[in-house]
């Protein structure tokens, strides 16, 4: 892995008054993985879009081969050989897999027509070729999302690529997944393809990572080699500082109970749940994909109906027939996918982070562009949302900050009981650690939070106890002194035997 197939030096690009990058190096290997580091915001996704030919640097070169090449477009980067594998599926749902594999440039036969016999054909070959299990005549709409991403790898490689961008490619997937995505690049290793893994999970990082090189604010801070390095000096690198107290929570006594749930059941989704959360408690739900973690509490905030059971607000039973009545009366919840269920992605920052609190903006009938400025002022300050104003639009913003405005959006509606769905899911080491803090000062305030996660670190150090869901149903409730991985995994994946 000697041969140096990329260099990018002195790379800077602006949009505005935004640096976003500033002089930034980056070398890659043949036949490595090289990971790619750093905060949200700190210039990743830019970087990778100037080496697929999206956006042109302000300054800098980029070699291949050992060769200054000029990446214009996004064929140049094509022509060159590098592919790129963005976090958002691509693909064209209706197609099938072979189409979507040659979309664009199908091949003909004699009588100037669709071979589309061969295309079938040589779509098989390929996927054979990654040891991949897929059949290229179903429509990609029917694949689950690993699959998907498979076929992105195989579309990418049928570019003959020789430079690959993963950029966190297992963000949606399942740990069973998660395995075949490894194996499927350790056989383009052998192939010599050289990989840019981007991703937010240590562990991954230096399960299949040759090199590490991580970035802060544009800049280029190192490269380390995995083998040689640990996660407390990336995380250094990437924050500029060590993050003590790194899960950031006091356990205070917990207040009377301010959501009770008793037997609530959706016949098929989930059945007979019952649990209760008290002021100033984090209570953590966790479980494998599938479990119905999310769609109970969709169940709760008046997104979903359900058969039977009932759901107590401080004492009062209630059943909310549409999310806007829970949130009236005190709920918020930040949903899973925070691009498809939390923000409006087309329109402002301040446009979302105001979108579920206008009633407290409003003098009459009448929207008070005053105290509407003061909340976005509020809430865009105290998150520390990276943006260059409230006013640019949603879908400009990294992940990390988009999770904050999402937050901030419920923040601003004041709720009694904060539902946090996956909050930290896409964001880097430094977001997490702020939105942890957050948490806790929301709980210090006397804040009832229910935090879904499939992170057990994370449950483990930030939650007063743990509901654990097995298919549909709530197997344990753990306190805080029995809370370990194992017992966790041991009550999410094993049946437990009824006491004689």
């Amino acid at each position: 892995m000697g041969n140096i197939v990329l260099e990018m030096k002195n790379i800077s690009k602006s949009f505005g008054g935004v640096h976003a990058l500033k002089g930034l190096d980056f070398a890659l290997r043949l036949g490595e993985v090289h990971a790619l580091l750093g905060e949200n915001g700190a210039g990743k996704s830019t970087l990778i879009k100037v080496l697929g030919g999206i956006h042109q640097p302000d300054t800098g070169m980029i070699a291949v081969d050992g060769r200054t090449v000029a990446v214009d477009s996004v064929q140049a980067a094509r022509d060159l050989g590098i592919g790129i594998i963005h976090q958002e599926i691509v693909l064209v749902p209706q197609l099938t897999v072979a189409q979507n594999i040659f979309l664009g440039r199908e091949p003909v036969n004699a009588a100037r027509l669709t071979d589309v016999h061969g295309i079938e054909r040589r779509a098989r070959e390929m996927i054979a070729a990654l040891g991949l299990d897929i059949d290229v005549m179903r429509p990609v709409a029917s694949l689950t999302i690993a699959q998907q991403q498979m076929v992105e790898i195989v579309k990418a490689i049928s570019f003959n690529v020789r430079i690959l961008v993963m950029d966190e490619p297992t963000s949606s997937l399942s740990d069973e997944e998660v395995e075949k995505l490894f194996d499927t690049i350790a056989r383009l290793k052998k192939q010599q393809v050289s990989i840019i893994y981007i991703s937010h999970r240590m562990a991954e990082l230096f399960r299949i990572s040759d090199r590490v090189t991580v970035i802060r604010d544009g800049s280029y801070v190192g490269t380390r080699t995995t083998a040689e390095t640990n996660a407390d000096e990336l995380v250094r690198m990437m924050v500029g500082r060590d993050l003590k107290n790194f899960y950031d929570r006091s356990h205070r006594p917990i207040g009377d109970a301010v959501l009770e749930v008793r037997n609530l059941t959706r016949r098929g989704v989930f059945a007979d749940v019952s649990f209760s959360v008290g002021r100033g408690e984090i209570l953590g739900f966790s479980g494998l994909v599938g479990a119905g973690r999310s769609e109970v509490m969709t169940a709760v905030f008046g997104g979903t109906d359900f058969d039977s059971g009932s759901i107590l607000l401080d004492g009062k039973e209630v059943r909310f027939s549409t999310t806007r009545a829970a949130i009236e009366a005190g709920i918020g919840m930040v949903p899973e996918d925070r691009k498809r269920q939390g923000l409006i992605l087309g329109d402002s920052v301040a446009y979302n982070l105001t979108l579920a609190a206008l009633r407290r903006v409003m003098k009459g009938p009448f929207l008070s562009q005053r105290l509407r400025a003061r909340l976005i002022d509020k809430y865009f300050g105290s998150l520390r949302i990276k943006a260059a104003s409230p006013w640019i639009e949603t879908s400009s913003l990294s992940g990390g900050n988009q999770q904050k405005v999402v937050l901030a959006k419920w923040l601003a509606t004041e709720p009694k009981l904060l539902i946090l769905d996956e909050p930290t899911r896409g964001v880097d080491v430094g977001a997490k650690h702020e939105i942890y803090s957050i948490m806790n000062q929301l709980a210090g305030r006397g804040m009832a939070i229910v935090m879904v996660s499939s992170d057990l670190p994370e449950v483990i150090n930030m939650c007063d106890a743990v509901c654990v869901m097995r298919a549909g149903r709530l197997v344990a409730r753990l306190p805080r002194g029995e809370l370990s991985q194992e017992n966790i995994m041991k009550f999410a994946t094993v049946e437990q035997e009824t006491p004689a």
